[in-house]
């Protein structure tokens, strides 16, 4: 068991949900009786959610792997994909929506490119655009519609209702968390 007694093995959960809603239950009640003066009601929301990352994670990357494609490359064609016709951005506008270094995307795109999936279209100065060529565009449709469906299986346990919930609920924990670290520590 790790020191906050949260995340202490991967492979504690053997895929069932339940098991770790109930674990993370226990974890928190522990908590409370051990230390009742500590609040440990973040434990039922962040345990939560770091296992679905994990499973999230686990999905894509296994969906992706029998496809025959990376995330990176995915996330590459996916915003170009996204841009609308032309379906051109500057290697810049890739960088900063992908949120890595204009080298990460060159590297991205070295092998993007060698699959025939874009082309480099050198501008003035030293502006490159990227197009999305007719091969990658049938191709990001293509995982797009595999990554969709995958997405919706797992989601199916949720009523739409639940998902608008959650959807927002997210967002404003998300929110929160971009808010709190931007603001100045405090000196006191």
């Amino acid at each position: 068991m790790s020191r906050d007694g949260a995340h202490d093995r991967d492979d504690q959960n053997d895929g069932a949900g339940q098991q770790v809603a109930d674990r993370a239950a226990m974890i928190e009640a522990q908590w409370r009786r051990e230390r009742p003066d500590l609040d440990p009601s973040s434990i039922g929301v962040i345990t939560r959610i770091w296992h679905l990352g994990k499973v999230f994670s686990a999905n894509r990357r296994e969906l992706l792997a029998r496809l025959g494609i990376d995330t990176a490359l995915m996330d590459l064609l996916g915003t170009l994909r996204r841009s609308g016709e032309p379906y051109r951005l500057s290697t810049r506008e890739l960088a900063d929506a992908s949120v890595v270094s204009a080298a990460a995307i060159s590297q991205r795109l070295a092998r993007a490119e060698q699959r025939g999936w874009v082309r480099r279209e050198p501008r003035p100065g030293r502006r490159v655009d990227v197009q999305l060529t007719e091969e990658g565009r049938r191709i990001t449709d293509e995982f797009a519609g595999a990554i969709f469906v995958s997405d919706e299986a797992m989601l199916d346990g949720l009523s739409s209702e639940d998902r608008a919930e959650l959807t927002r609920l997210l967002a404003v924990l998300s929110s929160s968390l971009i808010e709190a670290t931007q603001r100045p520590l405090s000196t006191d």
